[in-house]
C-alpha cells in the first residue's frame, strides 16, 4: 500500500499514525514510559497475498476502540496477530514488552463462527478455560479461580446457567459466556472480534455495558465489527482498516465520505443524524 494519501485526501490530515488514549499524549515519550499497546510496521502476508501492511500506532489504557472496514481488510488478523496466533513482521509491544512476552495482559472473544459449539463442555468450564494461562498445566483449578469464574459468569448474567452444556444456549447466550471467559483472563487488553454480530439484543446490550465498565476501570478494548452506527455510537476512537491502516481517530474524524471511501472503496457518502450513518456504494 502506498504511503501517499490520494489527492482527494490531500486537504484531510493523516491519521494513520497517531497516539492516542490517556497514557499517550507528550508524556508517551517520556524516557521510561509506554503505552499500553504499540505496533510498529506490523504487516502479515499469506503468500503473495499482502493482507497487512506496515500498521504503526500506539493506544492508552480505558479506552474503546472500534476496528471497521469491509470483509477481507484485515481485521480478525490485525486481532490474531496482536495475539500472536498468526506470523507477522514488525513489533507488538504491550507496556513496552514484546507480546509474547506480556500474553497474560491479553484477553480474547473469537468471531462465533470460529467455535465449535457441539463440543461437550459446560459454561463453567468455557469459563475456566479462561484462567487456564494462569492456573498452568500442573495445578488444578484452585477457590480463586473458582470465584473470577463466578463473578465473570454473574456479571454477563449467565450465572445460573453454569452447569449448562455451552451446546444448548441460544447463539447470544454462547457469546455472552465468551466474553465471561474473556473476563476470567484479566487481561488488561481486551480483544473481540465482532461481539455484536448474529446476537440477540439483550445480549448485545449486556455485551455493550460489560464493555464500559471494563473501559471504565482502565482497561483498553478492541472490537472489531461491521456496526458503524454502534462504533460511532460507543467507541472513543475508530481504526479505519484496508489491507492496513487508512486512519485513527475519533468518529467525527474518520467518518468522513473521503476516508470512508478510502477504507470500503468506490463510493462513500457519510450522512451524521442522532445515531445513523450510511455508506453507499
Amino acid at each position: 500500500m502506498s504511503d501517499k494519501l490520494p489527492k482527494n485526501l490531500s486537504n484531510f490530515p493523516d491519521l494513520r499514525s497517531i497516539s492516542l488514549g490517556e497514557e499517550c499524549g507528550p508524556e508517551c515519550h517520556e524516557e521510561g514510559h509506554n503505552p499500553l499497546l504499540e505496533l510498529k510496521d506490523l504487516s502479515v502476508s499469506y503468500g503473495q497475498n499482502t493482507v497487512l501492511s506496515e500498521v504503526s500506532f500506539k493506544l492508552g489504557s480505558g479506552q474503546l476502540v472500534g476496528i471497521i472496514g469491509p470483509n477481507g481488510a484485515g481485521k480478525s488478523t490485525l486481532i490474531k496477530s496482536i495475539l500472536g496466533l498468526t506470523p507477522y513482521r514488525g513489533r507488538v509491544l504491550v507496556n513496552g514488552l514484546p507480546a509474547k512476552q506480556a500474553r497474560l495482559k491479553l484477553a480474547y472473544v473469537p468471531q462465533k463462527e470460529e467455535v465449535r459449539w457441539d463440543y461437550p463442555v459446560t459454561v463453567e468450564d468455557v469459563v475456566m478455560m479462561g484462567r487456564y494461562r494462569r492456573i498452568g498445566w500442573v495445578r488444578g483449578p484452585r477457590k480463586d479461580d473458582h470465584v473470577v469464574v463466578e463473578e465473570a459468569l454473574e456479571s454477563v448474567d449467565m450465572l445460573p446457567l453454569k452447569h449448562r452444556q455451552i451446546s444448548q444456549l441460544s447463539g447470544g447466550q454462547q457469546q455472552r459466556v465468551f466474553v465471561a471467559r474473556a473476563l476470567a483472563q484479566q487481561g488488561e487488553i481486551i480483544l473481540l472480534d465482532e461481539p455484536l454480530t448474529g446476537v440477540d439484543t439483550t445480549s448485545q446490550e449486556v455485551i455493550i455495558n460489560i464493555i464500559k465498565h471494563q473501559r471504565k476501570h482502565g482497561k483498553l478494548i478492541l472490537m472489531a465489527t461491521h456496526d458503524l452506527n454502534a462504533a460511532a455510537r460507543e467507541c472513543d476512537n475508530i481504526a479505519c482498516i484496508n489491507r492496513g491502516l487508512i486512519a485513527l481517530g475519533t468518529s467525527r474524524q474518520v467518518f468522513t465520505p473521503e476516508i470512508l471511501a478510502r477504507t470500503y472503496g468506490g463510493r462513500a457518502v457519510s450522512l451524521q443524524g442522532e445515531s445513523s450513518t450510511f455508506i453507499l456504494d
